[in-house]
């Protein structure tokens, strides 16, 4: 409800959920639910949490919206398409569907300052107007063929790149996995610098990491990340890789896979539930950014709250998207001030947005 605080969500799987899990994301949550009532091919059926109505009831004005395709070689331990023109394909196919929703009226697609300052304009002063605005991401960048297919994204409005995913990768390997930059990796890091995209550490396996912080010049940030401190895996930032982004000037969102918020989780085995797991855990590893730089502004929210888990596997408090309009009074609780709230919201990552938007 436009009377609630907004936010500003930083990573959403929208149209993999609509193109490869067949979601029809302008229905009710419940509608979804009941049309998955029974299927048993992905752990989420029936459990989602994310859709249009239930964002504009959470007043989420704007995401970070991905493309995502990503490409196995054979004996790739998370499976993907079997070519990068394939990736290629789907990702076209995603961008499709989010130019149908604009043409609806669903979404409204960020290229420019120019579109962002409309979109808040419009989102807080026409009661009518229900189009979440979108910034367009890639998350792994295997679909990426050639130069010219990155400049075809780029043409099409994506703006920030995560180079890597699970596993070994084109350009770089991702969580569970570890090596150096390829030398396709270092190309494609200052090609975004030429086009002034934004880089997002997410995903990025340690060494990967801090090459690529060496390499690219431009906006860094992490869309969907916690801290390794208090769960430790790979898939998490170190307090020395926090302390880098910040160095950077980066925004890491706070993301709400509930693995990532509490340690021994067993997958298949363990429930928000047993675990006792809350948004109060997410919390935790914002608190932890904040410590670390001295202040509130490096943290923001990237729930991936459609990432292939819904509320089987996500914060007991979570029973959609819009229960993310308990965090403004959950930070109050921490002693957080009216300022800062509004730096977790929505002003981090206006802030970045500012930096990586041409006008």
């Amino acid at each position: 409800m436009k009377n609630q605080p907004f936010l500003i969500d930083a990573h959403l799987d929208l149209s993999m959920n609509a193109m490869e899990w067949n979601r029809d994301l302008r229905l009710p949550i419940d509608s979804i639910r009941a049309r998955e009532k029974g299927m048993i091919d992905k752990p989420d059926r029936g459990n989602n949490t994310v859709s249009f109505p239930a964002m504009r009831e959470g007043n989420i004005a704007i995401c970070f919206a991905t493309l995502i395709a990503r490409y196995a070689k054979p004996g790739h331990p998370g499976g993907g398409w079997n070519s990068p023109e394939q990736a290629w394909g789907m990702t076209q196919a995603q961008l499709a569907w989010y130019k149908e929703m604009e043409r609806q009226g669903e979404v409204k697609q960020i290229k420019s300052k120019g579109d962002l300052q409309n979109q808040l304009n419009n989102w807080h002063t026409d009661p009518t107007y229900q189009s979440i605005g979108y910034v367009l991401t890639l998350e792994g960048a295997d679909s990426i063929v050639s130069p010219e297919h990155l400049n075809q994204y780029h043409d099409n409005g994506l703006r920030a790149i995560g180079p890597a995913h699970y596993g070994p990768g084109t350009y770089a390997w991702g969580t569970n996995s570890d090596a150096p930059l390829s030398e396709k990796g270092k190309w494609l890091l200052k090609e975004m610098d030429h086009l002034g995209m934004a880089l997002d550490a997410t995903h990025l396996c340690d060494t990967a990491f801090w090459e690529a912080l060496e390499i690219f010049e431009g906006t860094v940030w992490a869309s969907h990340n916690n801290t390794r401190a208090l769960v430790d895996h790979n898939r998490q930032f170190s307090d020395e890789m926090i302390k880098a982004l910040i160095d950077r000037d980066a925004v890491i969102g706070m993301a709400l896979d509930a693995w990532m918020l509490v340690p021994n989780w067993i997958r298949g085995k363990s429930t928000p539930q047993n675990m006792n797991v809350s948004l109060e855990n997410a919390i935790d590893h914002l608190v932890h950014i904040c410590e670390l730089a001295g202040n509130c502004d490096h943290v923001g929210i990237g729930t991936d709250l459609d990432g292939g888990f819904g509320t089987e596997q996500g914060p007991l408090d979570v029973n959609t998207i819009s229960d993310l309009q308990k965090i403004p009074s959950m930070l109050r609780n921490r002693g957080f001030s009216d300022l800062d709230i509004e730096k977790v919201l929505n002003k981090n990552w206006l802030r970045k947005l500012e930096q990586v938007l041409g006008n």
